[in-house]
């Protein structure tokens, strides 16, 4: 169960509820207000927050309420900009809607940056239907700098762009042994430094898994964001499944990226992958058709309180 998990994550509702849930660090904002905040007051929040980001959810429909609508508006802030998908804070938001404000609907829909955002409450979990971004192969001259800054002299086999989401993707050669990627050591300023065109915003570095050899990740993966004040994300939420003994995570943008390139070099549509940051995780990955993915998680509320603006 959740309290097994040694990372207790934050997310906010506010400004009458403050929660801290288990998907990660992040703030779910529930505007109750009539009258929607202010772009530069989100930003002040999140900002003040220090949050690898902070959610606000507000009504689609005036006539409606949190416990009787489905629709919303969400929207996911880091401590120095908005962004354009954020996973576990959207599980984190509609955990939020279904135990907090007793939403009466099987199936919440998220109107997002990135498209319409569906979270089906699942049992005790949830189940979140997300956008596959495929990413397209780069000349690694063209990302050279920003290369060395990461992964220094070690040798790399693919680099990928996804545009959609402006995150490069830089897989490890498969002679690398796992401690190559757990041991680098990335210096989030000395990314920024290396990358100031714009086309990129964050960077996963990845390797292939061992998928013969237990527990059987198909790949492994860090992620790092400095251009969004994240310097690296430290993984994308957790659960403890008692059965199996493993901890899953909660899925964010940049697997949205890492599933559709696995998916195709490894020729399989479901997934073990492990994230190698210091807090680790595992994740469970099922890319689906008409370019989605979805993944399942649970939530637990930590704390609540009140924010006066």
């Amino acid at each position: 169960m959740c309290e097994n998990v040694e990372m207790i994550s934050q997310s906010l509702l506010v400004p009458s509820l403050l929660l801290l849930l288990l998907p990660r660090a992040s703030g779910v904002t529930n505007v109750t207000n009539s009258q929607e905040l202010s772009d530069d007051l989100y930003q002040r929040i999140a900002a003040e927050l220090n949050l690898s980001e902070t959610a606000f959810i507000t009504r689609v429909n005036p006539s409606e309420n949190f416990t009787t609508g489905s629709r919303f508006q969400l929207r996911w802030f880091t401590p120095t900009t908005e962004i354009n998908l954020c996973g576990h804070a959207t599980l984190a938001s509609a955990a939020v809607l279904f135990m907090h404000k007793k939403n009466e609907n099987p199936k919440l829909v998220f109107e997002t940056r990135s498209g319409d955002l569906a979270v089906t409450q699942q049992g005790e979990g949830y189940v979140m239907d997300f956008p596959l971004n495929p990413p397209t192969q780069q000349d690694p001259n063209d990302f050279r700098d920003l290369i060395k800054a990461a992964v220094g002299n070690h040798p790399i086999q693919d680099v990928y762009l996804s545009p959609q989401t402006k995150k490069l993707l830089v897989r490890l050669s498969d002679s690398c042994d796992r401690s190559v990627l757990t041991g680098l050591k990335v210096d989030p300023v000395a990314l920024q430094r290396s990358e100031t065109s714009g086309r990129v915003k964050g960077l996963i570095v990845t390797m292939k898994g061992s998928p013969e050899i237990q527990p059987g990740y198909d790949f492994y993966s860090r992620y790092f964001a400095p251009w969004n004040g994240i310097p690296e994300d430290p993984v994308t939420g957790r659960r403890y499944d008692s059965s199996t003994g493993h901890t899953f995570s909660l899925l964010c943008s940049a697997h949205t990226v890492l599933g559709s390139y696995w998916s195709q070099k490894l020729g399989k549509n479901k997934m073990f992958a492990h994230q190698c940051s210091s807090r680790g995780g595992e994740l469970r990955l099922e890319v689906c058709a008409e370019g989605r993915i979805n993944i399942s998680g649970e939530a637990v509320t930590v704390l609540q309180g009140t924010i006066t603006l």
